[in-house]
């Protein structure tokens, strides 16, 4: 709401970078309802007097371009502004917040991170079947391919053929991107959202692009899954950061620990919620409680081996695609455990033994 024509401009050119479309007016709208309804109510502060008198509401921001207006705050006040913003200082900000406001945001995803505790561990299997299992189970999932030199997670969905974006098409984005859009431009396999790499030669996604991508997905809600890499570089090190659980799959051998121990001391530098699944079988004298507290990590739990996993991925079934199998079961029992706080209002519960 303004008729200060410098400002709207640059307002609408905010709402253009945030993928919203604004309802313009001068003083307070006519139609009933309108000022009520909006997700949110930006006045200039030249229509700040013809405001006196609405219903006051959530997400009214008082914005101009004046810092020194003596009545600002006063003006504020009167009409039941939450934030008083001046541009362009701004400006990042408040795009940031109309595009929220334009895709309804709730709460953000639950964010899980999986990593080998040495190569060949079975890191990208394990993400996978997390993410199946919380699509079938009515989740909002997307799954999220971290690791450039893994050949593409999206083959072992059977998808590497399916139409979407990959990696090196959001090799250039930074800022901020549409979580709608985001999704929309995935491969949709098997109830749930792929961001893989492709098949051409390895592309260094810069860690703006992460940042943006992962904040986008996580905006979305429901549950992101990442399979990351087990080397730290700054695009890897943005990952971590953005995760809210991360899980370090560690197959029962004295030279898979010892590696683990290398990779959660790279993690622990900047994920600060770390914890140990351990795979079998196991050499002489270790089991699960034995590799966790050699690690010195929370445990999970242990993954259970799984008969004909690879022949069921030959044919282009997905890990965990049996709700009955061992490892669908292990997946749907950690995501009840790591979800009840959503119901409950708290903090992800702690390891299972």
């Amino acid at each position: 709401m303004t008729e200060d024509l410098e400002l709207l401009d640059d307002l609408l050119r905010l709402c253009a970078a945030a993928g919203a479309e604004p309802e313009v007016h001068h003083s307070l709208p006519e139609r009933r309802g309108s000022w009520d309804r909006a997700p949110m109510v930006l006045v200039g502060d030249d229509a700040a007097r013809r405001c006196r008198g609405a219903a006051r509401r959530c997400g009214v921001m008082l914005v101009g371009r004046d810092q020194e207006a003596p009545d600002i705050w006063r003006r504020a006040v009167e009409i039941g502004a939450e934030y008083v913003l001046r541009l362009p200082d701004a400006e990042g900000w408040l795009v940031d917040q109309i595009a929220n406001a334009a895709e309804g945001v709730g709460s953000p995803a639950l964010t899980i991170g999986v990593i080998g505790g040495r190569g060949g561990s079975g890191a990208s299997t394990l993400a996978c079947a997390l993410a199946v299992t919380a699509a079938r189970a009515g989740r909002r999932a997307m799954l999220i391919d971290g690791d450039p030199l893994g050949g593409g997670i999206d083959v072992l969905l059977g998808g590497e053929r399916a139409a979407g974006m990959r990696w090196p098409d959001f090799t250039h984005s930074k800022g901020r991107v549409g979580g709608g859009a985001l999704e929309e431009s995935l491969p949709a396999l098997h109830g749930l959202r792929v961001l893989s790499w492709g098949r051409d030669d390895t592309v260094v996604i810069p860690a703006q692009a992460i940042q943006a991508v992962l904040a986008a997905a996580r905006r979305l809600g429901g549950v992101v899954v990442v399979d990351l890499p087990r080397s730290l570089d700054e695009s890897a090190a943005e990952a971590l950061a953005q995760l809210d659980l991360g899980l370090l799959l560690v197959p029962g051998e004295l030279r898979a620990v010892a590696a683990a121990k290398r990779v959660a001391a790279m993690a622990g530098m900047v994920l600060e919620d770390l914890r140990v699944v351990v795979r079998g079988p196991y050499a002489a004298g270790l089991d699960e409680r034995w590799v966790a507290q050699a690690l010195g990590l929370p445990l999970v739990g242990e993954l259970p081996l799984e008969a004909g996993l690879l022949e069921a991925q030959d044919s282009g079934a997905p890990p965990a695609s049996s709700a009955r199998s061992p490892l669908a079961r292990f997946c749907t029992a950690f995501w009840e455990r790591a979800l009840a706080p959503e119901r409950a209002g708290g903090h992800i519960g702690g390891g299972a033994s």
